[in-house]
């Protein structure tokens, strides 16, 4: 294949692949802790709709990812405070945020629809990236480098760290946990809190990396992918690296075969729904598969009761 053809395509893959791994990195914490957020989507779209205003207003990209972290964070602790204080059901609250953060960013954003701001470029001198391999290392925004760093540190954390095997307890026995001393609910809201900021960051990527303009529904249900991730991957943040960067090969497939016109025998609405339709082929594969869900924490989903 030409080199001036599948460096941009490369590109493309990378670029559509980083939001949906820094929020699956976020989430398979939050679930390694014990609790299902299935709020990514909305706390996504907050995370869009807030650092988008504060570029556009601020020209700031890293003031905006800060804010947008800070802002999905805060909403997250909305879902940590109704499920783990007043143990409300999991999924259900999860589904909640979703719908909240649709609306929020839907209202919020209403003045910015269609007003273009500068995407978040590579740090590194143009000269560097003038070659066309060099520029696969140093021509990416700093948020491609954020999401590769933070595969390795959520690895770390979880596996070489007592924080993480805390953590890992509390998911795997939280009343063994609680026995022992350890605040179950105060490692959990800090997972929720972890989680949160990484769904707004992952927000982030789309005005700052992908569409420098606003739109309802920017992040086009990326957040459902990224939770069927995190089961894909058996929560392992490097197996979730390999998942995300092949859905990120699937939606470029989509793109350029969009761009180019050959849509060969299918409509582009196929084109259109093929990450969806890969994600739907995942789950019901990991269904068939009897040892699929081995590898989910035990108090997955379930509330904390000490009392009982």
């Amino acid at each position: 294949m030409n080199m001036d053809l599948l460096i941009p395509i490369i590109f493309t893959l990378i670029g559509a692949s980083t939001p949906i791994l820094i929020a699956a990195l976020g989430e398979l914490v939050v679930e390694k802790s014990g609790v299902l957020n299935l709020g990514v989507e909305g706390m996504m779209l907050i995370g869009a709709v807030v650092a988008f205003a504060v570029t556009y207003t601020s020209g700031n990209p890293w003031l905006a990812i800060a804010c947008a972290a800070f802002a999905s964070a805060a909403a997250s602790m909305i879902f940590a405070f109704l499920t783990l204080t007043l143990s409300a059901n999991q999924v259900a609250t999860g589904l909640a945020l979703t719908i909240f953060g649709t609306g929020f960013s839907a209202l919020f954003g209403q003045g910015y629809t269609g007003r273009p701001i500068e995407l978040f470029r590579s740090v590194f001198p143009a000269e560097l990236a003038l070659h066309p391999i060099w520029r696969l290392v140093f021509g990416h925004s700093p948020l491609v480098y954020f999401s590769l760093i933070l595969v390795v540190a959520v690895w770390f954390f979880l596996n070489r760290t007592r924080a993480g095997l805390i953590l890992r307890a509390v998911g795997e026995n939280d009343f063994s946990a609680h026995s022992i001393g350890y605040s179950v609910i105060g490692v959990r809201y800090a997972a929720v809190a972890f989680g949160g900021a990484m769904a707004g960051i992952a927000g982030s990527c789309f005005p700052l990396l992908l569409t420098p303009q606003w739109a309802e529904r920017l992040t086009a249900g990326r957040g459902w992918i990224a939770l069927a991730l995190v089961v894909f991957a058996a929560w392992r943040p490097f197996r979730l690296l390999a998942g995300a960067y092949l859905f990120g090969l699937v939606m470029t497939i989509e793109l350029y075969t969009k761009a180019s016109g050959n849509m060969g025998f299918f409509p582009s609405e196929f084109w259109a729904a093929l990450p969806y339709l890969a994600t739907i082929m995942v789950l019901v594969l990991i269904s068939l598969r009897r040892s699929g869900n081995s590898a989910a924490p035990a108090c997955l989903g379930k509330p904390f009761l000490p009392s009982q």
